[in-house]
Order: C-alpha cells, then structure tokens, then sequence
C-alpha cells in the first residue's frame, strides 16, 4: 500500500513543461514574463485589478498589514482558529493580536463577537489598526457583516485567503473582499508553486508599495540606494511558470474536491457521532479539505483513536488547527470568547483530500474510519 497524504501536489505534464520552457528562456531570478503573467492570471482569477508574487503567503500577510498602516504597538483582530502565520505576520510589524472566537456555524472568525469588542474598544477610544480573516480550510468568513462593520469604524479588513484560492462569497471571488487580500501556495494548497504567495488589491497604489517592499526597497537609481528597509520577498520566475500551469486547473482541482467531500458524506454521514464542518449558504468553498468532528461518546471512539487507527493503514491526517489563543506562543495575549474553536480542535479530524485521491484511497480510508470503535 501507497502512503495517502493528506493534501500533496499534484502536477503533470503541462506544469514540466511551462517549468522548462522558463528555466530554457533563462529567466531564472524573481523577474521575468512568467511572474507577470502570473500575477495577471491570479489578479484576474481573484476579480482585482493588482497582485504581486511573493515567496510565501506569510510574506504577503506580512506586507499586506503594513500596506493598510499597522505599526508597532496597534491591536489587530485575528481570528483564534488559524494556522500561527495569521498571527506571527502580526507580531512581525511590532501589532499585538487580539483572538476571537470562530462561529459553530461556519468555523470562521465570529462576527457577532467582533461588533462586541469593536464597541467596546470604541467606547473606550482603544479600536484595532485592522481586522484579519480567514477563509478556513476553502470557505470565506461572512463578509457582508464584517465589511460593513469595517466601514462603521474605518478599520482595513485584511482578508487572508491562503487556502481559498477559487472560492467565493455571493459571487465575489475570495481575495477581492477585503483592502488587501493574501494567497499561499505552499505545497499542500489546492494549487502549487511548491512555496510560494501572493498579494492582491484594487489599489495600484497598494501593490506598487507591495512590489517595492518585496524587492528590498531599492530607490530608482543606477546604484543600489535604500532610503527605508524593505525584504526580499519575490517569487522567482521558474516558480511562476510552476504556478501559472498549476492556475490551469484549478476549476478540475476544485470539482474533484468538492466530489471527495461529497464521497466522505456519503460513507461517513451516517456513522452515530460523525458530523462534517457545516458549509455556509453564502458562497462557494473551494473544498480544500475535508474536516469532521467525532463526538466520542456516540462515535464510541475519540478523534485520537481515528488518527491513530488511519497512521497505521499508513494514511495521513491531522487534528485541525490548533486555536492560537492556546498556543504557548501566544498564551499571554488576549482573546474574546474562544470555547467554540476550542471543541472543535479537541473532536477535530483533517482527512485526506488531495485532488488526486482514488476511490480505493478514499475507501480505505472511510473503512479504516468505520471499523476503529469495533
């Protein structure tokens, strides 16, 4: 038996092709027709006028936060139930976040706690230099609320989208819904370019200050001239053309996904104790993973057991994301709400949903599942 990942890359021909046709035209460095065509295809995919690649979504949250003023000393709202970037590229521009629970009803950031503490914090003349969402595992946060709640207090909302690249929220694109909006597409995202982001943004504005950071801040002379720091944070060439072929079939990715999830239902559904994460009725996820949460009284097994009991037949999966507000790194930081997030860390399973996953993968792995409380 073949080792089942949870989400690996999936390339083929046309993605060694474009890869050879840019390392042949020897436009290797981050410059390069790739990159900008890149940066067109994504722009337009993300239904904004501007994007910029970057060398990881990190690097893009992180330039995404100074774009929109975020300084030294601010808070910033970040939702608790995320991967630890969401917050680090907050600690990176000296800003302090602030954790807020997720809703049970779609496991992105709660909006109904985030128009309580931006109340409070207006009461009090203490609101945060901006607002961070997370479209969680491919599906947007809710945000007609949360735009709007934004505009009431003139904060930025800074999306982070790195893992909705194709999803969408009433038809918009997932990117184009906040000031700034960030993709990562790190090895296990829906698309590849093995490491590797992207910012976008309607403001040319914006993204020429982003394109001027990411190449350390160099002024426009003949000589190396610096006036401020900046990082060396492009994307190279090659990795551009990788993405560009990557970008092709994102629509064949997001429908095989969407099948996968529709597969695991089907098996699993039924099993006493099992639910899926709930879908939204506001937009379309890209499915990048499957996520359920066992309930180990009904189920007769806990989450830990499943995980176990999957390792064994040799097939990945993974507890899901561990709340931040709970990370050692962050115990001393401070949070509003943060019990919804954490139940569902604590019953929470990622199961395998690369796009390239079989029917024999997908039925080892809803058997394995089926037989751990007998």
């Amino acid at each position: 038996m073949s080792r089942i990942y949870l989400s690996p890359p999936e390339v083929g021909p046309e993605e060694r092709r474009m890869l050879l046709d840019a390392f042949d035209s020897n436009w290797i460095a981050p410059i390069g027709p790739d990159i900008d065509a890149f940066e067109h295809e994504v722009a337009e995919r993300a239904g904004v006028d501007h994007a910029v690649a970057l060398s990881s979504g990190t690097a893009a949250l992180h330039l995404g936060l100074l774009l929109v003023g975020v300084g030294a000393g601010d808070d910033v709202l970040v939702p608790s139930f995320t991967f630890v970037a969401t917050a680090a590229a907050v600690t990176y521009v000296g800003a302090n976040p602030v954790f807020v629970d997720c809703s049970a009803s779609n496991w992105t950031i709660d909006v109904d706690l985030v128009a309580e503490e931006l109340a409070t914090r207006a009461r009090h003349g203490r609101l945060p230099a901006a607002v961070v969402t997370v479209d969680l595992y491919g599906q947007t946060a809710d945000y007609g609320p949360l735009a709007a709640l934004c505009d009431e207090y003139e904060i930025p909302l800074v999306e982070d989208a790195a893992e909705a690249l194709g999803a969408s929220y009433r038809g918009r694109p997932a990117g184009s819904l906040g000031t700034v909006g960030v993709f990562s597409f790190n090895g296990n995202k829906i698309i590849t370019t093995s490491g590797g982001g992207m910012l976008v943004a309607d403001s040319a504005e914006l993204t020429d200050r982003a394109r001027y950071l990411a190449t350390q801040a160099r002024d426009p002379f003949p000589h190396y001239e610096h006036s401020e720091l900046g990082y060396n944070y492009r994307l190279s060439n090659l990795l551009a053309a990788l993405g560009r072929a990557q970008l092709r079939g994102l629509d064949s990715r997001i429908e095989r996904r969407l099948r996968i999830n529709r597969s695991y239902r089907s098996a699993l559904a039924n099993l006493p104790g099992i639910e899926f994460m709930p879908i939204a009725d506001y937009g379309e996820p890209n499915w990048w993973l499957t996520c359920i949460v066992v309930d180990p009284e009904h189920f007769g097994a806990g989450r830990e057991e499943i995980r176990l009991a999957l390792e064994a037949v040799d097939v990945e999966s993974r507890p899901t994301w561990k709340p931040l507000h709970l990370q050692p790194v962050f115990a001393d930081l401070p949070a509003v709400g943060g019990e919804v997030c954490a139940r569902i860390f604590q019953n929470g399973l990622c199961l395998p949903t690369g796009s390239a996953l079989s029917e024999e993968d997908l039925e080892r792995v809803c058997e394995t599942i089926r037989s751990v409380p007998n």
